[in-house]
């Protein structure tokens, strides 16, 4: 039975949690390591307990992303030796490839004040994620990012010094301008400043570290997390985890069989945004310990990939930050075809329900645009290099270069200005923004997009101090998890820049938190 299917046919959390019992009955066997017989883990039957430890650390962190980083801060600023452990050859995971975006209803440089562009609260970034995710979402966690999201970005500026550029966006399902921008869209402008402020604390990082277990001794709910074993090369290391584990070592969307299991149409012909790291093994080693999931049925497709390797470029950007200022997306056909400031997840079952023969749809702009989210002359011209814009001096050279009808991509453009210019969209009741600037002078460009999976809502169940839960509904001792490995926060679907804001916030609550554990 997959995730999510026991709620779907009526079964129980109480019959479920019998049977879970059992099964942790029977992997109690003295010295040998827990095994809940999660799948990929077949080899857990011959796992046994380190006779000693290679490594002792107070906080061992799995993940060098944004969730990572900042969990080693965190830890190590509140007295913990602590080490990242990463199995890529570089830091930074999905993180450092992410494209800059940071939800928040506030900041230190109050830029949504001084810009004029309207109110915002906590309550209402709330209720804009419990509603994008379709109130699946853990009203808790929501509430706990919320909260925190400005003094988390503060604290990246102050102590780490990310660089924020001035401009707000507003994404697709937020109600508000809350989308910051780092200075160069890139996620690295936040993985160099939360490293510098591990690193500045004392945090050790170790590069090309795959943890291949997670140890702990038997299914005594009081039974503590003991540390991990890692492979290094072709040396296997025991690593001590005194105080605390903290997973952040991100989604699985990489992973296509499981993927699949959750979601059978995710076949490996869809590509994806992320890097290759994201292969979902150690929520299964969690499994094995006895955590427990929620939403792995929940995947996210990112509209605005490169449409044959699937990529999150710079260009890919341009569709997600451009519809609060003007952007349009047409098929290949020339006509618009969702409301633009969507939901992800609506923008891209819209792309796909154009059809295979109509890959790949476009985001369509002009000069006017970018400057009003943040974006270049030099970037576009970067993009035309490299092929990922498309240029056309008038509208009707655009569409041949396309192969868009003329006519009707030319209709559809002076349609959408006039709908600046009403207030109101009558085709697919898109909120009309003052920031909206019309299409009516060239050059005109296009984008071509096309859906890539991006991100995994689903993962180990939390709670609002970032502890991991067990199938029993109690926090495993000394076991953390936060970023994409953890579920709850989404919901159904996650909006843009949530990810990011998530994954700090939580970082930095398991760091302290598992600081604080007895050793």
């Amino acid at each position: 039975m997959k995730d999510g299917d026991a709620e779907q046919k009526g079964m129980s959390r109480r019959s479920l949690l019998k049977g879970a019992a059992a099964v942790g009955a029977l992997a109690s066997v003295a010295g040998a390591a827990l095994n809940l017989a999660a799948p990929g883990t077949a080899e857990a039957a011959t796992k046994k307990l380190p006779q000693k430890w290679d490594e002792t650390w107070d906080v061992v962190v799995i993940g060098s992303g944004f969730a990572g980083l900042a969990a080693a801060a965190e830890a190590a600023g509140n007295g913990a030796k602590t080490v990242i452990l990463e199995k890529m050859p570089i830091y930074g995971g999905n993180s450092i490839i992410n494209g800059g975006g940071y939800a928040a209803w506030d900041d230190k440089m109050h830029l949504r004040q001084k810009k004029n562009l309207g109110e915002d609260s906590i309550k209402q970034h709330i209720q804009d994620t419990l509603k994008g995710g379709d109130f699946f979402n853990m009203p808790d966690l929501v509430e706990v990012m919320a909260k925190e999201a400005p003094d988390a970005l503060n604290w990246m500026i102050d102590e780490g010094g990310a660089q924020v550029g001035d401009v707000l966006v507003i994404g697709g399902g937020h109600t508000a301008y809350r989308a910051h921008f780092s200075a160069h869209n890139s996620g690295k402008d936040y993985t160099e400043a939360l490293k510098k402020i591990a690193e500045k604390r004392g945090a050790k990082m170790a590069l090309n570290s795959q943890v291949t277990w997670i140890w702990r001794k038997d299914a005594d709910p009081k039974s503590p997390v003991l540390g991990v074993e890692v492979k290094r090369g072709s040396k296997v290391v025991n690593v001590r985890a005194k105080k605390a584990l903290v997973l952040a070592s991100g989604g699985f969307s990489w992973d296509v069989q499981m993927r699949m299991e959750h979601w059978p149409k995710l076949v490996k012909e869809f590509n994806c945004t992320n890097q290759k790291g994201a292969t979902g093994e150690i929520i299964r080693y969690s499994k094995a310990v006895g955590a427990d999931t929620l939403h792995m049925n929940f995947i996210q497709l990112f509209p605005f990939a490169e449409p044959e390797a699937g990529t999150l470029d710079r260009p890919a950007v341009y569709g997600f930050s451009g519809p609060g200022v003007g952007v349009i997306y047409v098929s290949k056909a020339g006509k618009r075809f969702v409301n633009e400031l969507d939901r992800r997840d609506v923008c891209a079952f819209a792309q796909i329900a154009l059809g295979p023969n109509m890959k790949p749809a476009y985001t369509i702009f002009n000069d006017a645009i970018p400057p009003k989210f943040g974006g270049k002359p030099a970037e576009v011209e970067a993009g035309i290099k490299k092929g990922r814009f498309i240029k056309g001096d008038t509208i009707a050279d655009l569409a041949k270069k396309i192969g868009a009808p003329a006519d009707v991509l030319e209709k559809t453009i002076k349609d959408h200005n006039k709908y600046i210019a009403d207030g109101k969209d009558p085709e697919f009741n898109k909120p009309m923004k003052k920031t909206m600037v019309p299409m009516d002078k060239g050059p005109y460009y296009a984008l071509p997009m096309w859906p890539a999976v991006h991100h995994t809502m689903g993962g180990l169940r939390i709670n609002a101090n970032s502890q991991v839960i067990d199938v029993f509904g109690a926090p495993i001792p000394h076991l953390y998890a936060a970023g994409e490995v953890a579920g709850g926060v989404h919901g159904s679907n996650r909006l843009g820049c949530n990810a990011t804001t998530e994954c700090v916030v939580f970082g930095r609550i398991a760091g302290k938190n598992g600081a604080k554990e007895k050793g």
